[in-house]
């Protein structure tokens, strides 16, 4: 089983996302959902056997 990043790790990789796009208004989804999926990513990205396509 996968664990899945914290609320406060994904607050801190969107907040630093949305600083780096210039801190647009109105796009904090976006932003919260780029943060979840590249820490997701991350998790599963731990172990390189882990989820290849063979």
């Amino acid at each position: 089983m996968m664990a899945s990043p914290t609320e406060e790790q994904i607050r801190k990789r969107a907040f630093e996302l949305w600083e780096q796009a210039g801190k647009p208004e109105g796009r904090e989804d976006e932003f919260w959902q780029q943060a979840q999926r590249e820490l997701q990513d991350a998790e599963g990205s731990g172990d390189p056997d882990k989820g290849a396509d063979i």
